[in-house]
């Protein structure tokens, strides 16, 4: 078990050139666009980078996250978020608390990715965004056998009950959005 799971530095996770890599901004803006979200859950939070870029943008955010180790650092860094420890595939709320659920990078890493999109839709009210990995062999990034593959995601996608998937390509990644029917 966890054997996807990030077991790097966390202090990574804050380099600049990966901030910048990540296009915090035009997430966010894409993750959001065309409703009034209040409520966020960031599932796979780490260090907080994208529950700090949503709080900023505005929006009520808890971040939760497997690694109890990384809760501390994201409560340092971003004190005005509340961060919980747990798993995308048990998540501790009751159905439809927040209006959009994002995973930023950790789909990839979830032991089971249709029980994690089933919590996902089970907790969020509209949307649920997944930025993850192309899949493509790469210098950086988790193996080609991790990565998330468009076929898979669709069909996962159907089995849980998102009525619609965009996909938004990004310099480095792939945005993807999720419609609640």
């Amino acid at each position: 078990m966890h054997e996807r799971r990030f077991q790097g530095d966390i202090n990574r996770l804050r380099n600049p050139e990966r901030l910048e890599r990540l296009e915090l901004n035009r997430v966010v803006n894409i993750a959001t666009e065309g409703a009034s979200y209040h409520r966020i859950l960031d599932v796979g939070t780490g260090s907080g980078v994208f529950a700090e870029a949503f709080y900023q943008h505005g929006f009520e955010t808890i971040g939760i996250d497997a690694n109890p180790e990384f809760i501390p650092l994201a409560k340092k860094i971003a004190p005005q978020v509340q961060f919980i420890e747990g798993l995308a595939e048990a998540l501790p709320f009751p159905d439809e608390s927040f209006d959009l659920v994002f995973m930023g990078l950790v789909f990839h890493e979830t032991d089971n990715r249709l029980k994690a999109l089933q919590e996902a839709y089970r907790v969020t009210r509209f949307r649920l965004a997944i930025l993850e990995w192309p899949y493509l062999i790469q210098e950086s990034g988790p193996p080609i056998a991790h990565r998330v593959d468009r076929d898979e995601l669709n069909r996962l996608s159907d089995q849980t009950g998102f009525s619609r998937i965009e996909v938004f390509e990004l310099a480095h990644f792939l945005l993807y959005r999720l419609e609640k029917k």
